[in-house]
């Protein structure tokens, strides 16, 4: 998103398809294909800091409201 939130960042969108969680269970995951229980653990916890974190509450808010039909286009890219 922008730093407003009015518009949604397509960049941000292609990250969500191409980049690989670096640690944890789920290591070497796209961030788009990781369990929503996992998403759910970081909302309780606390994502973390920086572009990582912007990445993974992005896939969760899009995953909980059902939105992951947005990112088909792009896993076809």
């Amino acid at each position: 998103m922008t730093p407003d939130n009015t518009e949604p960042n397509p960049e941000l969108l292609l990250q969500l398809v191409e980049m690989k969680m670096p640690f944890g269970k789920y290591q070497g995951t796209v961030l788009c294909n990781l369990p929503i229980h996992y998403l759910e653990w970081f909302a309780r916890k606390g994502f973390p800091e920086g572009k990582l974190g912007v990445l993974l509450q992005t896939i969760y808010e899009i995953k909980l409201n059902g939105l992951e039909d947005l990112l088909k286009p792009l896993k076809k890219k």
